[in-house]
């Protein structure tokens, strides 16, 4: 004779322990395909490329069939371009050795200009600062930024004149980092006061070197006809 099943009680069932999951059944819990895209998407690039071939290889391809990733030297766009060195040449006075903007890439008349200068071993000051450690003065840096500054005040939108360009002050000037040489030296001036009567224009200046501020301050410029 068979002994009837006694059942379980609820309390016997909370006492009743856990069975452990072990790693290799934990790895065999898949999640839903539509959460692992949503956490792939918010994953780094470097880690979306490996989830990605991981993927392909789970799915029967070769992982060596995923593509590769994008070579260094193509990852990074080129610098826009709103004025070439030509149109400069066209607007500064300045020559070489003192023409220290190559591009501009952000502009707007009467507001603020974005221009850069890459700094390389070639530029004539590096020889004697300093032979050993290359570094930029810092009086170019400013030099740099009133060039661009310029091109801002001396733009026929906000009544410049190109006859005559002088650069009468600098306050409140801030060298936070070493600019050297490979570096692009990128450089925002912003129109903060116009005096169109007299010719006098008060600019606020910053330069950045991938991202990091280098040079800071404000900035007189004077435009007049002889």
């Amino acid at each position: 004779m068979e002994a009837a099943a006694v059942p379980r009680s609820a309390a016997a069932c909370r006492a009743a322990p856990a069975v452990p999951v072990t790693r290799t059944a934990a790895r065999s819990v898949a999640l839903p395909r539509r959460a692992l895209s949503a956490s792939v998407a918010a994953a780094p690039a470097p880690a979306r490329r490996l989830v990605l071939a991981v993927r392909r290889a789970a799915d029967g391809d070769s992982v060596e069939t995923a593509p590769e990733a994008v070579p260094i030297e193509k990852r990074f766009p080129p610098f826009p371009s709103v004025m070439d060195i030509n149109q400069i040449r066209e607007i500064l006075p300045h020559r070489f050795p003192f023409l220290l903007v190559d591009r501009v890439i952000e502009y707007k008349a009467g507001e603020y200009a974005v221009g850069i200068k890459n700094v390389t071993i070639n530029d004539n000051f590096f020889p004697g600062h300093f032979p050993e450690r290359p570094i930029m003065p810092g009086v170019l840096m400013v030099e740099a930024m009133a060039q661009v500054g310029g091109l801002v005040m001396l733009q026929p939108e906000v009544g410049g004149s190109r006859d005559n360009f002088f650069f009468a002050g600098v306050d409140k000037v801030r060298f936070r980092k070493p600019v050297i040489a490979g570096d692009t030296l990128i450089m925002r001036m912003t129109l903060t006061k116009y005096q169109k009567k007299f010719g006098l224009a008060k600019m606020e200046g910053k330069a950045y070197v991938g991202g990091d501020l280098v040079c800071e301050g404000e900035f007189l410029l004077i435009s007049a006809t002889e």
